[in-house]
């Protein structure tokens, strides 16, 4: 086929734009209901292709439609590198327009239609966790996280992570298509019933559920200082909003990340300053550094500050793709003079460690510090669980995308990380938004971009001790789902396989030129 034909395929640009459907459930439109059938357009195009092959095209192209639409927000960053990425990770969705052919096309039969709703959820959660590895830009907009607002849903997060409302989702998704495309009427029910029970399971879970075990509680300030002219200027609006705490219960103050570009290190004039701070406050400071440091490399640090000085930081370690470090500088490093991405890469830090953090008494309060894009993957919310931490704090800034859908959409994933890992969740940012969910993913306080100050939040703190599913047993629902593909797969090449090894007939006996024999 040529490329003139190939692109004047209309089949083809309905799989693109239909790629952008489940993008609007997403905050920022926020149509959260929306993502239970977001995906049937896509499907049904897939599904009705002429072939196996041009399945799988409408797969790559709907998961393009999907990266470019869920990612637009990146373009200051990357610039015409989206457009690359996108045909680069629409790919990963090429497999689902092929299992949504393989399974559907025609008249589904009932074995037929059971295969769909384990393999096309399966298909899409590898395509997400594939995508999800921090070396190809992180776990960015996954399925599961359209439900940010609905712990009833999200509970089922506390045992498979995010990845098994991603499922749940999906499987939904297969069970409205086999409904649209069955004719047979017992078929149809069953379809119904597969997607109420799944639709049901989450608040049955949820309703079922222990609350999560507790050990006291915390009284948090987070400090927004909005968009400021420069770096200095950064650090004086913290400072003044901080002071305004004075007189108040709060046991920790949360900046957010980059709230400084002095090397704490080494600018002792600040530190000072910061430790006066906290003595006034009578709560320890959790700042955020982003510096250059005596080696001549910059890192973004979270650094806790007392009444002493310095008491320990914490290195971000998984940077911002393009945004922090360009992938393969001497190769892509042109992206840097055509768009506003990273001129140099950042130095990473190396491993996830709790702070020691202590309450305005001086008890003990395990804090697990992570830093802005971190908050995107469940793994380094998990390890600060499994290390005690009693409450999880993330440090952001997004200033750079302020009026599109990254701040919202940021903070949700805060919700996410609470539910998964039973604990209380906090985000400051530098402009916004600012937020606090309890241990069940609810938020409790917010500030949006339009707003910059303090909020101060009473949190009841999680027993170190106390472990989810989802913590106790990690990734095992997208390592189920790998295996499900290849499972599937296997299936599918095995009557190729025997085709190809089953002998032709044998050769005709017949005389060149004779004519065939007649009986």
């Amino acid at each position: 086929m040529s490329l003139r034909t190939a692109l004047t395929r209309p089949a083809r640009y309905g799989a693109l734009a239909s790629g952008a459907l489940p993008v609007l459930t997403f905050p920022g439109v926020g149509l959260a209901w929306l993502a239970w059938a977001a995906l049937v357009p896509g499907l049904l195009l897939m599904r009705a292709a002429d072939g196996p092959r041009e399945a799988a095209v409408r797969g790559w192209w709907f998961g393009a439609g999907f990266i470019l639409t869920g990612m637009y927000w990146l373009i200051p960053s990357i610039g015409p590198a989206l457009p690359v990425l996108a045909v680069l990770f629409g790919a990963l969705q090429a497999p689902l327009g092929l299992a949504a052919w393989w399974l559907l096309h025609g008249e589904p039969t009932a074995r037929r239609a059971a295969a769909a709703l384990a393999v096309l959820p399966a298909v899409w959660v590898s395509a997400e966790f594939v995508r999800s590895w921090d070396a190809l830009g992180g776990p960015w907009a996954l399925l599961g996280a359209t439900q940010w607002e609905h712990p009833a849903v999200l509970s089922l997060a506390s045992i498979g992570g995010v990845w098994l409302v991603s499922w749940a989702l999906v499987t939904v998704n297969t069970a409205l298509l086999v409904l649209l495309c069955a004719h047979e009427l017992r078929l149809r029910a069953a379809a119904g019933a597969a997607a109420l029970a799944v639709v049901l399971a989450g608040p049955l879970v949820f309703a079922e559920q222990a609350a999560p075990a507790t050990a006291g509680s915390a009284s948090v300030g987070l400090v927004q200082s909005g968009p400021t002219p420069d770096e200095q200027a950064r650090l004086e609006a913290n400072i003044k909003i901080t002071r305004s705490l004075a007189g108040r219960p709060v046991d920790l103050v949360v900046w957010g990340e980059s709230s400084t570009t002095d090397d704490l290190d080494r600018k002792q004039a600040t530190v000072d300053r910061l430790a006066a701070l906290s003595r006034s406050t009578g709560a320890q400071l959790l700042v955020g550094e982003d510096a250059r440091k005596a080696d001549g490399r910059i890192s973004k640090d979270a650094v806790l500050v007392d009444g002493s000085g310095l008491v320990a930081r914490y290195r971000k370690i998984r940077l911002v793709p393009f945004g922090e470090y360009i992938p393969l500088r001497p190769l892509l490093g042109w992206i840097a003079g055509v768009s506003a991405a990273a001129g140099e890469n950042r130095a990473p830090g190396s491993a996830v460690h709790l702070l020691p953090v202590a309450d305005r008494d001086g008890r003990p309060l395990p804090v697990g510090t992570l830093i802005c894009f971190e908050s995107a993957f469940p793994d380094m919310s998990r390890t600060s669980a499994q290390q005690g931490a009693a409450l999880i704090v993330y440090q952001s800034a997004t200033s750079t995308f302020q009026s599109t859908w990254a701040p919202a959409q940021h903070a949700s994933l805060g919700a996410l990380r609470a539910a998964e890992t039973g604990r209380p969740v906090v985000q400051a940012a530098l402009t916004g938004e600012s937020v606090a969910y309890d241990a069940q993913g609810r938020r409790l306080v917010r500030l949006t971009t339009d707003e910059s100050g303090a909020v101060t939040v009473r949190l009841s703190l999680a027993d170190p001790a106390a472990r989810t599913w989802y913590v106790r047993l990690g990734d095992w629902v997208p390592l189920t789902a790998l295996a499900a593909v290849l499972a599937a797969a296997a299936t599918a090449a095995l009557p190729l396989l025997r085709d190809h090894r089953r002998p032709g007939p044998p050769p005709s006996t017949t005389p060149t030129g004779a004519p065939p024999a007649r009986v």
